[in-house]
């Protein structure tokens, strides 16, 4: 059977990967995530993903299954990426008080033995409710909010803030599951 690699550090996609169990290493990518304040598209974060994706391929002699992925936060079609401070934080929680916006999760897989190479991605809603200057600061005063898309964990301490979702909650948490499940099909792993 052919190796299995996730392209990312995160935690928490290497959580939800084990939660269906699947059978994997991680070599992280080291491809600069540089979109924050970008005008959305669904290409923009598939290309992302991939070239996550071929970053680690490149790194790999034995035939493997590379899974990249890269998750945004979109409020009025502008991207909302990690906070670059505690002030970027703020103005990124302000922001999503009292509104809807987009968690789009992109998922590339490609297959070394054959190039094969597939694209995708997934969209849920989230409605946060309206913050409260103090609600905001006392979130900031946690370590959570600072390296993640659009300055919340919704498995976290956020998940206070959420009014309701629209969606695959595993994509707000950083992989929609059910997507790379359906993906690793065309490649002719079997998860469950």
């Amino acid at each position: 059977m052919k190796k299995i690699i996730l392209a990312s550090a995160s935690p928490r996609r290497k959580k939800l990967l084990e939660k269906i169990n699947l059978k994997f290493e991680v070599i992280p990518s080291t491809v600069e995530e540089n979109i924050k304040d970008e005008k959305f598209s669904s290409e923009l974060i598939e290309q992302l993903a991939l070239e996550k994706a071929r970053d680690v391929a490149q790194k790999v002699k034995e035939p493997s299954v590379i899974i990249g992925s890269d998750t945004v936060v979109v409020l009025n079609k502008k991207i909302l990426g990690k906070p670059t401070d505690k002030q970027d934080a703020f103005n990124m929680l302000k922001m999503l008080s009292g509104k809807t916006h987009q968690v789009i999760s992109a998922i590339a897989i490609i297959d070394t033995e054959s190039n094969k190479e597939f694209t995708d991605h997934v969209s849920s809603n989230v409605t946060f409710k309206p913050l409260t200057n103090d609600e905001i600061n006392n979130y900031l005063a946690t370590s959570e909010p600072y390296d993640k898309a659009g300055s919340y964990a919704i498995q976290g301490y956020a998940g206070a803030f959420i009014k309701s979702i629209s969606g695959c909650y595993t994509n707000i948490v950083g992989i929609s599951t059910y997507k790379l499940v359906e993906m690793l099909q065309l490649v002719n792993i079997q998860v469950l």
